[in-house]
């Protein structure tokens, strides 16, 4: 409205559209809630006892509240499109996918939320307000044109004429008013879009999505992606770990074996056994690492048999007298199973390294919906994750699967690590 050359664009028309649509609009939501509301307005009658208000007011009540949103919601959505007529900014619902399908998860998510209480009181507002509201613009702009018409009018001898609370009776005391209507007339666009921008203003501050609703739904879509990128990780992991189990190393083992029946029929001691000797060896070591890298990506065990035994397998491969307590009635999902395996394995590695443990303890059991690991160790204790990034990365692993991570480590000892990783259990075990 302050741009020049307002009254030559397309928003005063915009603007008179929005205001001529709102008629329908009230008249399709102010129906079923008038209707919903009747008790309401026999609560207020002067003949009804105190004992009827109260109860009129309460099934009117919840008429309207339990039944208005099923008006309001789809009438809602209709809103948000007509107020881009006056708006070019996107207006967003702050609406949620039910968790499931179905009637019921439908209600429920729509009834629970801050979104949907909006819409039915902005409705209520418009219902209430907007027959005031467009009877005062009606006549204004009735008594401009008939101001202006006046002297016309008058010409005929039909006088006397009432323009608002003044009478004028002959065409030569209409014609100040004609000039001053006339004047006023480039007037008219700016009062239907200044209309049109409150109404509006109010339609955008109830019907968009709030900020609080922004965030959770950014963190509803944030933790469903971070869910989406663990699947894809664990299984490119598992895809790399066949990969080079079925591939690479087969291709190395058939190597190592070659080269050990050529070492067998060279002559002892001549270069070329030795050369086919130092081979040999360098094809075993790197077996040997190739072994160990397959089994850091994604261990075959425990793909095959589960958890507790990839748990066993670990305590095997540590330099530290580990034992394992596992008690757990059935599988959980592989994204947890991977998570407590690498939890327990970074966290057997640190001791080893820092804590000058010689025995360290891993018990692993399922209760209520949360797989819990406890890993314990005998060492100095004094573990801090601002020293390194084993902890710190073993927190954030932990978080991705909505996990916490818990330490405990006095200086002295012992070193206490426990995660908590939220699962159902897929199957029961066999065996």
């Amino acid at each position: 409205m302050g741009r020049r050359g307002f009254l030559l664009t397309a928003w005063p028309w915009r603007a008179a559209g929005y205001l001529l649509s709102t008629v329908p609009v009230v008249l399709t939501a102010g129906l079923p809630l008038v209707l919903l509301g009747l008790p309401l307005l026999r609560a207020v009658a002067p003949d009804a006892t105190p004992g009827e208000r109260a109860f009129l007011a309460v099934l009117g009540g919840l008429l309207v509240a339990g039944l208005g949103p099923m008006a309001t919601i789809p009438l809602a959505r209709l809103e948000r499109r007509r107020l881009r007529l006056v708006d070019l900014r996107s207006t967003g619902s702050g609406h949620r996918r039910p968790p499931g399908r179905g009637i019921v998860p439908w209600l429920r998510t729509r009834y629970t939320e801050s979104v949907t209480w909006r819409e039915l009181g902005y409705f209520l507002l418009l219902a209430a307000t907007t027959p005031i509201l467009y009877a005062v613009l009606s006549s204004a702009l009735v008594l401009q044109l008939c101001a202006i018409a006046a002297p016309l009018i008058l010409l005929g001898g039909d006088g006397p004429m009432a323009l608002g609370l003044v009478k004028v009776a002959t065409p030569a005391d209409a014609l100040p008013y004609a000039l001053a209507a006339l004047v006023l007339l480039p007037a008219v666009p700016y009062l239907l879009a200044l209309t049109a921008g409150a109404q509006a203003a109010l339609a955008r501050a109830l019907l968009q999505r709030g900020s609080g609703e922004r965030l959770q739904a950014e963190l509803v879509e944030v933790a469903r992606s971070r869910a989406r990128l663990v699947d894809a990780f664990e299984a490119e992991r598992r895809r790399i770990e066949r990969d080079l189990h079925d591939g690479a190393q087969q291709r190395l083992l058939s190597l190592t074996m070659k080269l050990g029946l050529a070492r067998v029929d060279l002559p002892p001691g001549s270069a070329a056994a030795d050369s086919v000797a130092d081979a040999h060896h360098e094809a075993k070591q790197l077996m040997t690492e190739l072994r160990e890298l397959v089994h850091g990506i994604h261990p075959r065990v425990l793909t095959d048999r589960g958890l507790a035994a990839a748990l066993g397998e670990l305590a095997d491969r540590s330099p530290l007298a580990v034992t394992v307590a596992a008690d757990l009635p059935g599988r959980p999902p592989r994204h947890v199973e991977s998570t407590a395996y690498f939890a327990a394995a970074e966290a057997l590695t640190n001791a080893a390294k820092h804590s000058g443990a010689d025995r360290a303890g891993v018990a692993a059991r399922w209760d209520d919906g949360v797989l819990t690991l406890e890993i314990v160790d005998g060492g100095a204790g004094g573990a801090d994750p601002g020293r390194g990034t084993g902890l710190t990365g073993l927190a954030d692993r932990v978080a991705v699967i909505d996990g916490r991570l818990l330490v405990s480590s006095p200086a002295g000892g012992p070193t206490r690590v426990r995660v908590e990783l939220p699962c159902d259990l897929n199957r029961p075990l066999s065996g």
